[in-house]
């Protein structure tokens, strides 16, 4: 009789503290889900129902709110990557007193918190007529987000190897050339995580765009969501209605990108030296 390997035995109690685990997680989220299928008020509707989200459609503005989001948001990322990429490169391969103190500075500048900038900022903005501007809000966006997506980026390619862009500078590559088409083409998964970190930093804002932003038509998803907030009482479906909508671009980010965060083909690539 074969004995059986206890590597391969399964573990309950693991597989049991991480069912309870994810179900306290994801419990808020089938909650939001199951508010924003409950009849509206002063309806006669009985049952489960997506009226809300028609409601929401037809009689107010989300669908501009989405897209304001998801401009400023997409904006924000992109930006945060091309400013974080190089200068996480100089950060990860430069070494000197003006390095560091680069260094230091922008670690100083993300410890300070946002509300400190918002009223200079206002003052600023408003002298330059970017109050009340989308534009405006994803200059912010981008500002807030470049200190750790340059540390994020210097951290992925100080895993990169050395070697590669050695070979590639003996081939006749520049600095420049090699930057971009070896580093950054084995660097997949740190360029994902920068986006995702600011797409994310931008698409969960409130109290950047509840500063600076005054119009309907300029408003993002979570100052939207606010005018679903009644004096006296509020009408809950429409409010999770809402959230739903606002939770499906992050976790389509993720079930997409998902795939592509791997550092396989980095380890590959000095094989035979």
């Amino acid at each position: 009789m074969t004995p059986t390997n206890p590597k391969k035995r399964p573990d309950w109690a693991r597989t049991i503290l991480l069912l309870i685990i994810s179900t306290v997680l994801l419990s808020p989220l089938c909650a939001v889900f199951w508010l924003s299928l409950r009849p509206r008020l002063g309806t006669d509707i009985a049952g489960p129902t997506f009226t809300n989200f028609v409601y929401i459609f037809r009689n107010t503005e989300v669908l501009l709110w989405l897209s304001n989001s998801l401009g400023v948001s997409l904006i924000a990322a992109v930006c945060s990557l091309i400013v974080a990429a190089p200068a996480g490169y100089v950060l990860s391969r430069a070494r000197g007193r003006a390095v560091n103190a680069f260094s230091l500075t922008i670690f100083a500048v993300q410890s300070l918190p946002v509300i400190v900038f918002i009223i200079p900022l206002f003052v600023m903005f408003a002298q330059v007529s970017l109050v009340d501007s989308l534009a405006g809000v994803a200059i912010i966006y981008v500002a807030t987000s470049i200190s750790v997506a340059c540390w994020m980026m210097a951290a992925y390619f100080d895993s990169i190897p050395k070697d590669l862009e050695e070979a590639a500078w003996i081939d006749g590559c520049s600095v420049f050339t090699t930057f971009v088409r070896i580093v950054l083409r084995n660097s997949l998964p740190g360029i994902l995580s920068v986006m995702i970190f600011s797409f994310l930093l931008a698409w969960n804002d409130y109290l950047i765009a509840l500063v600076f932003l005054r119009s309907d038509s300029q408003f993002t998803l979570p100052i939207g969501l606010q005018t679903f907030f009644q004096q006296n009482q509020t009408d809950w479906g429409p409010v999770m209605a809402c959230a739903v909508i606002m939770m499906l671009p992050p976790i389509l980010v993720f079930a997409t990108l998902n795939r592509f965060f791997s550092v396989g083909g980095v380890g590959g690539s000095l094989a035979g030296r």
